[in-house]
């Protein structure tokens, strides 16, 4: 388990906007009055980065399905996928052109909390399950590749899974175990690159469980609900009203073990309850997250001290933000909510 070194003290943001850029809303969705718990823009297909997904109760024509996560994929042919999952386990693939279907994947043991797109191979996804584990998706095979559970695993529900954005054996989980775990797929990598040639039953595939993690952090001391890599550092939030930015430190000799050095703190008051995720633009420049009283806090990520571009609040919302979603550039700011609407934020062009 990673140990936290004594004497470095991280940066926290002060919570005196910065008025560095100013956002007004421009619209307001009432989708029925279930929760929605995503809303994800497509950053796989640049033809289509103003395309955004919702995902919540059964609104996709399954009865005793409530939809938590969802997640813009694509075909090996460039055909553009949603992959979505919740409260029965079954991952469902929608082919976005014909609103069908393509595929189902049934594997999960339990709910699903996050399905997460491979930038470098998005034909490949992972998925978080409150059957402690993850699992490695082939959309295009329909195969179950690798499934990260076991001795070293995740003791509790995983409630967000993430890619590392360059190094494409890497992916980062967190849960109620209150642990972010860090994975290698680099020696298992064959069964991933035979996952796209197979052509026998997807049952018949030999999926191989990864056991051990190759870093063990405990950053937070409750459930841990969302983590994104921000290059190879890693910003996560738990239910204490603040999103942490800290950097793993492996020890190469011997997996599972190093150090934190945790770097900077980005207050978001009102946070203290469990899945509300945030989300950054397409360049990790800035993170949105909403709180349980309907209001957002945008910070840009990258500066040291930690600087709040914006607060936003509007009179009428006021029921928790489950998820946010910025547009490629930052500009747009969606949210949904546990009332059921759906927000939207535009900047406000200076003059």
């Amino acid at each position: 388990m990673a140990k936290i070194p004594l004497g470095c003290e991280p940066v926290v943001g002060s919570l005196t906007p910065s008025k560095k850029r100013e956002y007004r809303v421009t619209n307001r969705l009432q989708e029925g009055k279930r929760p929605i718990y995503a809303v994800v823009f497509n950053f796989i297909d640049s033809r289509y980065f103003n395309a955004f997904a919702t995902a919540g109760g059964n609104r996709v024509d399954q009865k005793d399905e409530s939809f938590y996560t969802v997640s813009w994929a694509c075909n090996i042919d460039g055909t553009p996928f949603l992959v979505a999952g919740g409260l029965n386990g079954i991952i469902r693939v929608i082919d976005t052109g014909s609103e069908k279907i393509y595929k189902s994947f049934v594997g999960h043991g339990d709910s699903i909390n996050e399905i997460r797109t491979q930038p470098l191979k998005p034909s490949l996804v992972v998925s978080a399950s409150k059957d402690e584990s993850v699992r490695l998706w082939n959309i295009h095979t329909g195969i179950c590749i690798l499934i990260f559970a076991g001795a070293g695993g995740h003791r509790n529900e995983v409630l967000s899974v993430d890619f590392h954005p360059s190094d494409i054996y890497r992916i980062a989980s967190c849960g109620m175990d209150n642990t972010v775990k860090i994975w290698s797929m680099k020696e298992f990598w064959t069964y991933v690159e035979k996952s796209f040639t197979w052509t026998d039953l997807p049952s018949k595939f030999p999926t191989k469980y990864v056991q051990f993690p190759v870093f063990i952090a405990s950053v937070h001391t409750n459930y841990v609900d969302c983590n994104r890599w921000i290059g190879d550092f890693i910003l996560s939030k738990s239910v204490d009203n603040e999103l942490v930015l800290w950097e793993p430190k492996m020890k190469e000799q011997s997996p599972g073990e190093g150090t934190v050095d945790i770097l900077q703190k980005y207050p978001v008051p009102e946070c203290d309850i469990w899945f509300i995720k945030f989300s950054c633009d397409f360049h990790y420049k800035a993170a949105a997250v909403g709180n349980r009283e309907g209001k957002i806090y945008v910070w840009e990520v990258q500066s040291s001290p930690p600087v709040l571009i914006a607060r936003l609040s509007h009179v009428q919302s006021k029921s928790p933000i489950r998820l946010t979603a910025m547009s490629f550039d930052g500009s747009t700011i969606l949210c949904c909510c546990e009332d059921g609407t759906i927000w939207r934020w535009d900047v406000v062009a200076s003059s």
